[in-house]
């Protein structure tokens, strides 16, 4: 009997010594689990703070201004029948004496003036403007049919122009300008006239160098 009673007072002894591990294994799993979610918020804090640096870096503005000038259908027959497209005519400039044109073509509206204005971009010149806005002297622009007579204007006036020619005076930059188209009314040769005359306009320095004077002696 005195045994049997020893034996039930040891097993009561590691029943009681084993609970408390029990009980420890049973709470090691609740501070991972918090910690876990702490790293994973802090995570998705930094990488959202890292999208909008990039998105801000993607951002560039060039100063440049554009207008759509003229958008035509094009269609092209083949065996399988008609292939419809658009070509778009785009005029950009800064209105500081720099402007462009580009032609641009796509099966879409929006692909075509997207071209167009990159087309636009890379064909920018330069442009010589008087310090009233105007032209020094009277230029004739050619292209094709098309022929633009461009004559200086006093200040107040305005720019007397229309359509294509008008796009591209007015984003070159000038302020008092008469224009009169003498030749064909296609936009695009239009366009090519007007940037023609205004490239073909002489500075006052140069034709003096010329003449071998002074600017005053003009």
């Amino acid at each position: 009997m005195e045994k049997e009673v020893i034996q039930q007072e040891v097993k009561q002894e590691t029943k009681a010594e084993q609970k408390p591990a029990v009980v420890a294994s049973e709470q090691k799993p609740t501070p991972k689990t918090s910690e876990h979610k702490g790293e994973k918020n802090g995570k998705k804090k930094e990488s959202s703070k890292h999208f909008s640096k990039k998105s801000f870096g993607k951002f560039n503005n060039s100063g440049f201004e554009s207008q759509t000038v003229e958008i035509k259908r094009i269609s092209k027959t083949t065996k399988g029948g008609r292939r419809m497209r658009f070509s778009a005519l785009v005029v950009i400039g800064d209105k500081n004496g720099k402007v462009g044109y580009g032609i641009g073509k796509a099966t879409e509206v929006p692909n075509a003036i997207k071209k167009a204005t990159k087309n636009a971009r890379n064909s920018v010149r330069k442009v010589i403007i008087n310090k009233k806005g105007t032209l020094y002297h009277e230029v004739i622009g050619y292209a094709a049919a098309s022929k633009v007579l461009i004559k200086p204007a006093k200040p107040g006036t305005g720019i007397v122009a229309g359509g294509a020619i008008r796009s591209v005076i007015e984003y070159a930059g000038f302020k008092d300008v008469y224009t009169k188209n003498l030749g064909s009314n296609t936009k695009t040769n239009m366009v090519q006239a007007t940037l023609n005359a205004l490239l073909n306009q002489k500075h006052p320095s140069t034709i003096a160098n010329l003449r071998d004077k002074n600017v005053k002696e003009l």
